[in-house]
This record gives C-alpha cells, structure tokens and sequence, in this order.
C-alpha cells in the first residue's frame, strides 16, 4: 500500500502537471476540433477558383534544340502566361516559345492575368505587390521568389502568389487558411515552420502529458475506496 506521504506527492506533481500543461492541452483539444469539423478543400481555397482551367494550344513554335540555354535541356515544360506560349527550361529559364527570346521575368499585368486565369471571375483585383522574401511564418513561406501577391476586395482576405520567374500560379490563402495555419502550429509545437513533428518542444511536452494522465490513475488507484475495500477483502 502506498503510504499517505508518497500519495500527496503524486498528488501535488499532478496538480502542478496539470497546470503546466493545461493551456497547451487546451490549445491541442481546440485545434484537434477545428480541424475535424473543418473541409480540407475550403481551407486551401478551392471554392475561390475555377474548377478547371482549359488548356490552349499553339502552333508555329520555336524549336527547343534553337533556345540559347545555359546548359543541355534537361526538362522542358510548354506553359500559358498572359494567352501566349512559354518554354520552362531545366526549371531555371523561360522562354517566349514563339520568339526563342529569354525572358527574365514576367509583369505585374502578366500575373494579374495568370490570376485571373484561376480565380473565380467574380472576385476583383484590389492591389498587387512584388515581394522579394518570406520568413518562416510567412503565409508564402518555402515557395519560389521573388513572387508578386494579388490581394482582393473580399472580406475573406484573399491574397493569389505568381512567381516572378516563371509565371506559376502558386497559390492562395485567405482567412480561414490563416486560422488552420495558427491553430496547426499550436498542435505540433513547431514555432518556426510549423510542419516538424520532432521538435524537442512536442516531446518533452507529449512526455509529461504522459506522466500527468498516469499520475491520475495512480492517484484514482490510491485513494478509491473500491479499491481499498477489495484489498482488505484478499488480505482475509
């Protein structure tokens, strides 16, 4: 039987535990929640595009083999930027398909109509920025730069990402994408870039998580009197 003194120390630990660790339990139950009630498909912002966007073809293009490349074609990618053709050379270099000519980057009017290419026709255009970097808490965060952002008059806050050097249309975030990003940090503890599931931080709390629910039942043992009762009963 464990005596009265050890059980008041599993006690105060667990009570200590249990504060420590409240807020953060909170914060996992809280996001835990969000995301099971929440669609996937809505926080990546489908519902903001068009469901499909028709390819064009093109005649009359340049052949690869005449493009003034900094190394052998490695890969080579026909994509549409503004209605016309481009070749995306070894992931590095674009090309205006129809002239051969290199093209180091596109516009803000040739991002705002690969913007418009993918987002719903309904949704205006209100401001368009170039930005050169993205720190880790970036909502752009691990994506090619420099990029240009094409913020809408929404109440969603809807903000499209083309890439400067190739024309890509990369993505879109808005307000509902910002609170999955927030609550999806505080699940996995990664501060930094929100997606390690390593991170010494999770552990060590993950570990005294552990500890506390264990410590309750060892204290649900200790101080039931069922328990107490059927012990008296085997010792007869």
């Amino acid at each position: 039987m464990i005596k009265r003194k050890t059980a008041l120390k599993i006690r105060k630990a667990h009570r200590y535990l249990g504060i420590f660790l409240g807020i953060q339990f909170l914060m996992w139950t809280i996001s835990g929640m969000y995301f099971s009630w929440t669609d996937i498909d809505e926080i990546h912002g489908d519902h903001f595009k068009k469901e499909s966007v028709s390819a064009s073809a093109f005649e009359n293009l340049v052949s690869p083999s005449e493009l003034a490349t900094e190394m052998p074609v490695s890969s080579l990618e026909l994509r549409e930027i503004a209605g016309k053709p481009y070749y995306w050379v070894n992931e590095a270099q674009l090309f205006d398909a129809g002239t051969g000519s290199l093209q180091k980057e596109i516009s803000e009017e040739d991002a705002l109509l690969i913007a418009q290419r993918y987002m719903l026709e309904d949704l205006k255009p209100e401001h368009i920025e170039r930005i050169e970097e993205a720190g880790s808490h970036s909502e752009y965060r691990g994506r090619p730069l420099p990029a240009y952002v094409i913020s809408y008059q929404t109440p969603e806050h809807i903000k499209a990402y083309v890439s400067v050097k190739d024309g890509a249309f990369q993505t879109l975030r808005h307000r509902d994408w910002r609170w999955f990003d927030f609550l999806w940090m505080t699940h996995t503890m990664d501060y930094q870039g929100r997606d390690n599931f390593n991170s010494w931080v999770l552990r060590v709390f993950s570990l005294l998580g552990l500890i506390t629910v264990l410590s309750g039942f060892l204290l649900w043992y200790v101080s039931s009197p069922s328990v107490r009762k059927w012990k008296k009963k085997a010792k007869k």
